[in-house]
């Protein structure tokens, strides 16, 4: 059996979490890839296995090592999925330029790095398939969360660019655009420093803004709904170059696109302003 060989970032929780499950229920070996590691997991029925690897999306050197020990093991890559990734609130003017590196490192750079790794041998098989999880906050711009929308956005240009520079090598390329999920990414949002100061003119509005934000997320799509979406891309033979999980969210996708700036900022701003 010609099992598919898939290397998955932010493995240990989440969205990567149920992606990794419902792939190995598929037969499909993931090599799970997070800074905390894991055990390792076997499908009997399907022989599909999860392999907990330590990798640190922003250290080259960790991501170069897994490549290798993955075409070591197995002389081929099916398929990279770029999921790891974080969230930092606050305003823009409270924001301190070290702030904004983070959420670009890991989300951005991060990505960057893995894909970068993964290119070569995507080239010299003749085939592969990059996918990347941005956010519909890629498209529809969050209010103190503004760095977070920025890298997501982004992210999607960038998918963009790679998908043509990539065409004439049989590599594909695919963004999900998720919207509001319920993981473990809530609780693991971080705040600016400045943005605890309560005597900041912008920290009522940020706390309400930030507050439905995560009222939306705690009542969003399951991380195994949304892992599910990934799943038909990994196995379908040609991959859409944008998918955004979810009815609601397609259609807030399209009205983004339709409706006229000022007016879908002031809905933006009536909503989380």
């Amino acid at each position: 059996m010609n099992r598919k060989i898939i290397l998955l970032t932010g493995a240990s929780a989440g969205i990567g979490k149920a992606t990794a499950a419902l792939l190995m229920a598929k037969g499909v070996i993931v090599y799970g890839a997070s800074r905390s590691g894991g055990d390792a997991q076997k499908n009997t029925t399907t022989k599909g296995e999860i392999i907990p690897v330590k990798m640190d999306v922003n250290v080259e050197s960790d991501i170069q090592a897994v490549v290798k020990q993955i075409i070591d093991t197995h002389g081929k890559l099916d398929v990279v999925i770029a999921n790891a990734g974080n969230g930092i609130a606050g305003a823009i003017e409270e924001t301190s330029i070290d702030e904004v590196r983070y959420q670009f490192e890991t989300n951005f750079f991060g990505v960057l790095k893995t894909i970068q790794a993964c290119l070569p041998i995507f080239r010299q098989q003749g085939y592969g398939k990059i996918i990347t999880v941005s956010s519909l906050a890629g498209v529809i711009p969050i209010p103190f969360q503004t760095f977070y929308s920025s890298v997501k956005a982004a992210l999607i240009l960038f998918m963009n660019g790679l998908a043509i520079e990539l065409k004439p090598f049989g590599i594909q390329c695919c963004t999900i655009l998720p919207g509001d999920t319920k993981t473990e990414f809530t609780s693991a949002r971080k705040f600016t420093l400045n943005s605890q100061n309560q005597q900041s003119p912008y920290y009522a509005t940020m706390k309400r803004s930030v507050g439905r934000m995560e009222r939306d997320e705690q009542n969003g799509m399951t991380a195994e709904a949304v892992a599910s979406t990934i799943i038909r891309q990994v196995m379908s033979k040609h991959m859409k170059t944008y998918y955004v999980p979810g009815f609601i969210n397609q259609l807030y996708y399209h009205l983004f696109h339709v409706l006229p700036t000022d007016f879908r900022l002031w809905i933006i701003g009536k909503l989380y302003g």
